[in-house]
């Protein structure tokens, strides 16, 4: 089975990104399951049913999302689409939406999907590991299990992976936007892994937003509304191949530029 996991879309430029570089990807990886993250698709904070569709039509299979799926007032009826996945860990229990589904095509390759959102530097949550532990047994046996870990802090996450081997199949990190260089197969339990899969979106702003912007901001220590950098694109994300057992057996981090 081969995964293609997408890093956080950041705003109109993050858009044009997914059309120029999505086709290349699936020429080279040729994925059974494209999984993007889609939480800052629009203007840079949360998900629309506009651009929900987009991706959709742009052949991804699954949206999860992170905190800022709660910024639109739309959200409720975002995450009811049965593709689109929150932090299960965020908001009551209660909420609508989900933060773990199966999911399958023509009834075959089933692929279990988990979203978390961390604790350190993040909004108030649920203990993600806990959390991973009460919903676990909720994933059929052999289907393989994803899990997007929407958190901030690089100790957290390499905490996590190492408490999901042998569980998760594969294992990431989304929401600071910084791609890191530390994709691997954990030994002991076969669980890919990268603390972070980066970002897609301008590669001339920071983090996604225009450059001016946010460094005004650091100099004058006023808040200023983040505007989406424009210019050149780039996606980055992570690349997946599952053996017949629904082990990992390569894992690549990928970034396009252009």
């Amino acid at each position: 089975m081969n995964i293609l996991c997408i890093g956080d879309i950041y705003g109109k430029t993050g858009r044009e990104a997914i059309e120029k570089h999505l086709p290349i990807l699936k020429e080279k990886y040729k994925p059974d399951w494209i999984i993007a993250n889609g939480e800052n698709i629009t203007a840079g904070n949360g998900l629309s049913q506009k651009h929900l569709n987009f991706l959709k039509k742009c052949g991804v299979d699954i949206v999860t999302t992170g905190n800022h799926i709660l910024a639109r007032t739309d959200w409720v009826e975002v995450v009811k689409d049965k593709d689109v996945l929150r932090p299960n860990n965020l908001v009551p229990e209660s909420s609508p939406g989900k933060g773990i589904a199966v999911f399958s095509k023509n009834g075959t390759d089933n692929i279990a999907v988990m979203n978390l959102t961390g604790r350190i530097f993040m909004e108030p949550c649920r203990c993600p590991f806990a959390e991973f532990d009460k919903l676990y047994p909720l994933v059929p046996e052999q289907t393989p299990l994803v899990v997007d870990f929407h958190a901030e802090a690089t100790s957290e996450k390499q905490a996590f992976f190492w408490h999901v081997n042998s569980r998760a199949a594969l294992a990431y990190g989304t929401h600071t936007h910084v791609q890191t260089s530390d994709d691997l197969i954990l030994p002991e339990g076969n669980t890919a892994c990268i603390t972070d899969i980066g970002m897609t979106g301008a590669v001339e702003g920071i983090i996604g937003v225009d450059k001016s912007t946010v460094i005004s901001r650091f100099r004058t220590g006023f808040s200023e509304k983040f505007i989406c950098a424009k210019g050149q694109t780039k996606i980055e994300g992570v690349f997946v191949r599952l053996n017949n057992l629904n082990k990992p057996e390569v894992i690549e981090k990928f970034r396009f530029i252009g």
